[in-house]
């Protein structure tokens, strides 16, 4: 495995909550933010917000990825947990693999992701962050 490993979205919040220095990324695009609301950290102590870049954006892939995880104050080999959620656990392995080979993390994935696997009817109903219970609230610009 390229990265450090899949947690599940209940692993990746008791990791955050034990973890000070852990980082959840939300690398959906800026319209799921928008339209199907975000995690939400305010419960854990501190002050601990929640890192928005596009892993992917609508023309592609985001070529200033690695960049923003740096202005966002993550630095490589500074041994921070870093985790990534999308939508169902799939993009978000490519950038915890983009992360780990740029010496950020350790770098996991959440597997089910925010929004989680589709039912029979191609809804998502399944699991996933949002439907485990886990915090989450609506996006604002500039966050």
């Amino acid at each position: 495995m390229s990265y450090a490993g899949d947690l599940t979205p209940q692993q990746a919040w008791d990791l955050l909550e034990t973890t000070p220095d852990a980082v959840l990324v939300d690398v959906r695009t800026v319209g799921e933010w928008q339209q199907i609301g975000v995690p939400d950290l305010s419960p854990l102590d501190g002050d601990r917000e929640v890192v928005f870049t596009e892993w992917a954006t609508a023309f592609g892939p985001n070529p200033r990825f690695l960049d923003q995880l740096a202005e966002a104050g993550l630095t490589p080999g500074d041994g921070r947990p870093v985790i990534f959620l999308c939508r169902s656990g799939n993009r978000s392995i490519g950038a915890a693999v983009d992360a780990t080979a740029a010496g950020f993390g350790p770098s996991y994935n959440v597997l089910e992701g925010f929004e989680g696997d589709t039912d029979l009817s191609g809804g998502r109903t399944v699991n996933g962050w949002r439907l485990r219970g886990l915090p989450s609230t609506s996006y604002t610009a500039g966050e």
